[in-house]
């Protein structure tokens, strides 16, 4: 009778800590309501918060090496190369992965699947995601999924997007040409 006591409690905790576990994650990160959903779901939202805290304290870090250039100096935007060229910052990511950073930003690509998932860290931006997406559908990606996570003024777009029929980009190429639109004028609703 003990050991049916011990269960029953076992699993009241069990159930108690499932839902405290789901009221501190967003609800786009569980797809289902079952305890593995919950649990996977959990696990994607801690690693973009280990992303966002990696952001944050390189960008601290970069401040910190950087002597702060007077307000009335504006600095010239470094322009990263052209995709045919080696950017700098760019480097491959394993087998299935590219990245590709600057002072604006960070951008990762990886194929996950059948399917492409991009991450972009950066600072606030007004109108940013709108370029990123302008990009991406410019070479025949469709966006199944976009998740936008904010600290401060640090940014985490992630895209899934499915590679269309047309597209001929490499994860190289598509790295550079999004890191390329944090460098060129701001797209607004009614131009899209």
């Amino acid at each position: 009778m003990s050991h049916i006591a011990v269960e029953r409690n076992r699993r009241r905790q069990m159930n108690e800590h499932l839902k405290v576990l789901r009221s501190l994650t967003p609800c786009f990160y569980i797809k289902r309501g079952d305890q593995a959903s919950v649990i996977g779901g959990v696990i994607e939202f801690i690693k973009e918060l280990q992303q966002v805290l990696q952001a944050l304290e390189s960008k601290k870090q970069r401040k910190s090496l950087s002597p702060n250039p007077s307000p009335s100096t504006p600095r010239p935007l470094p322009l990263p190369a052209k995709p045919n060229h080696s950017p700098i910052g760019f480097e491959p990511v394993g087998d299935v992965g590219a990245c590709c950073n600057s002072s604006l930003a960070d951008v990762e690509a990886r194929i996950t699947g059948s399917n492409v998932v991009l991450k972009i860290v950066c600072g606030r931006i007004p109108g940013q995601i709108l370029k990123i997406i302008a990009v991406l559908e410019k070479f025949s990606f469709e966006v199944l999924h976009v998740n936008i996570s904010s600290m401060e003024d640090t940014f985490l777009y992630s895209f899934v997007i499915k590679i269309g029929l047309e597209c001929q980009l490499s994860l190289e190429e598509l790295a550079v040409e999004v890191q390329q639109s944090f460098f060129s004028e701001p797209v607004f609703l009614n131009e899209i």
